[in-house]
């Protein structure tokens, strides 16, 4: 149940528009219903939330994570891309419904400590009489209280095949068409104020068919549900389509009909700029994971081209064996850091930072009209950051929350109610969350052994 809220006194930072250095917010049946300078409106019956020497922006927007990486973290430290996976494919084998559920339940917990108040999730291996994984991280969802989009992935092309996966991590091509559509059909909801929507995600060109990719892209357009992939995450993967599409990835992904403004690639990391260029015209979206590239030594995106190309930008976190409880508000401080290393201190903003990681991210996920910007009639999804006592020297708030450490949560909502307050979740225990973390990982390494 949803209730009115008011928050007063605070630094408002919409994202579009111009900042309210001290206004108020107010909150009505889960939508943002006034925004403005001054003191709030009355609103009978209404909550107020104090927020001198708060921040408020809207809730972050994670466009690619991996949940049941939650259960590997902290393997093969050293390792490449392709190392990695291929290190850890036949311990994901082992992933069942209730390895999926824990990890899902921890890893979302820690995105809503971050500030995330909507994630997507690349769910691409199932393996057989492992239960219902897909429903298990739906689940775990809806009880943490987060906008959801997770993706049916899938692989279909293994070593046998000359792909990169195990043979046993692969399902057929007709087996997973078949399951992807019931899934749509089961969980996909296109309203407005939707808390559950579903994409069509194949793994990566060097794990699936053409036939599949073809197949899942024809299918997503005839449901009307987005498309999402892996894409030219390192030069091993551009030496791979070289070799065996003979293009470079991006021209093999336009040649099968996978440019557009309902697709999102993860990663985008070597791109040429033609590819820029075209991502920019056909309004295909770039997930950008600064901290899990640096850790797998993939690169760095060219972020701050495709900006100022126009295509869309959001930010993800990866999945945390790739990137170790990376929080969702970190991925700003470490896409500015990393543009401005390689381009100069003007290559990246503060406020180009959080534009990414909110309504880039929304229109990501086709979803820029209900979410990511604090707008009268968009969804009341929104972060109240404390950003006074030692960050209060900063002067400016939008720079304490992207430059500095994540500063804490007052308050996370989620369509108007709260998920997180004071640093603590409300909506599941938080100490029971991070025990079903750690028992994934025991059980799937049991299991390993």
């Amino acid at each position: 149940m949803t209730h009115s809220l008011i928050i007063e006194n605070a630094y408002l930072a919409p994202v579009v528009g111009e900042e309210i250095p001290s206004g108020y917010l107010t909150v009505e049946n889960g939508r943002i219903t006034g925004i403005g300078a001054g003191p709030a409106p009355r609103l009978e019956g209404a909550e107020r939330l104090d927020g001198t020497g708060c921040l408020v922006t809207p809730g972050l927007v994670n466009t690619h994570h991996h949940l049941y990486q939650w259960a590997t973290q902290g393997r093969y430290q050293d390792s490449t891309l392709f190392e990695w996976l291929t290190g850890l494919y036949r311990t994901w084998s082992r992933i069942d419904a209730e390895v999926t559920y824990g990890a899902a339940a921890a890893g979302l917990s820690w995105l809503a400590l971050s500030g995330a108040t909507t994630s997507s999730d690349h769910h691409y291996i199932f393996p057989k009489g492992r239960g219902d994984l897909f429903e298990a991280e739906v689940r775990a969802a809806a009880e943490v209280g987060l906008r959801f989009h997770p993706c049916r992935g899938s692989m279909d092309r293994g070593q046998s095949d000359g792909g990169l996966p195990p043979d046993e991590v692969v399902e057929q091509t007709d087996e997973i068409l078949t399951a992807t559509v019931e899934t749509i059909d089961r969980y996909h909801d296109p309203s407005f104020d939707s808390m559950l929507r579903v994409a069509v995600a194949p793994c990566s060109p060097f794990s699936v068919s053409e036939t599949l990719l073809r197949e899942s892209a024809a299918l997503a357009r005839d449901r009307g549900v987005r498309l999402h992939t892996h894409l030219a995450e390192t030069l091993d993967e551009e030496q791979y389509c070289r070799e065996h599409m003979g293009c470079t990835p991006v021209e093999y992904m336009e040649k099968i009909g996978w440019l557009g403004d309902d697709v999102w690639f993860a990663h985008a990391v070597h791109l040429h700029d033609k590819d820029i260029q075209r991502f920019a015209d056909t309004g295909s979206g770039t997930a950008h994971c600064p901290s899990s590239n640096a850790r797998l030594g993939a690169g760095i995106a060219r972020v701050s081209d495709l900006l100022a190309a126009g295509a869309p930008v959001g930010l993800g976190v990866d999945g945390a064996a790739s990137s170790e409880l990376t929080s969702m508000a970190g991925e700003m401080r470490q896409a500015l850091l990393f543009q401005r290393a390689i381009h100069g201190p003007q290559a990246l903003t503060a406020r180009q930072a959080l534009w990414m990681a909110t309504l880039g991210g929304a229109r990501n996920l086709g979803r820029h009209r209900e979410i990511g910007s604090l707008e009268p009639g968009k969804l009341a999804d929104l972060a109240v950051w404390r950003v006074d006592g030692f960050r209060a020297a900063l002067g400016d708030p939008v720079c304490a929350l992207v430059f500095g450490p994540t500063p804490p949560l007052a308050r996370l909502l989620v369509g108007g109610r709260t998920v997180v307050e004071d640093d603590e979740l409300r909506t599941v225990s938080q100490d029971a969350v991070a025990r079903a973390g750690a028992a994934a990982r025991h059980r799937l390494l049991r299991e390993e052994r």
